[in-house]
């Protein structure tokens, strides 16, 4: 079974590697993470070298089908953030 990074265990790598109080890697993390959601809610990119990029992608509205009754239905245009990895990344998972 594959290994699962929470935010806890995240803030805890942080702490180790860096030499930080946990409550300091803490306000680390959330710092990074925020930053990330404000620059995507702002419509923005954020580029990672070696890492990947985060960004908001458009999706348009389209004719779906409920699952349930068969009838079709109208799905709403909406954004929804993505990721993509960078080549770094990338190598180091194959």
């Amino acid at each position: 079974m594959a290994r699962v990074l929470k935010k806890g265990d995240l803030i805890d790598h942080v702490a180790e590697r860096t030499g930080m109080k946990k409550r300091e890697a803490t306000e680390a993390v959330a710092a990074v993470l925020d930053g990330i959601k404000e620059t995507l809610a702002e419509g923005g990119r954020v580029q990672l070298a070696g890492f990947g990029t985060f960004e908001v992608r458009e999706r348009k509205a389209r004719m779906g089908v409920n699952p349930i009754t068969k009838a079709p239905i109208y799905i709403n245009p909406t954004r929804v953030p993505a990721f993509k990895a960078g080549k770094a990344l990338k190598d180091v998972c194959r």
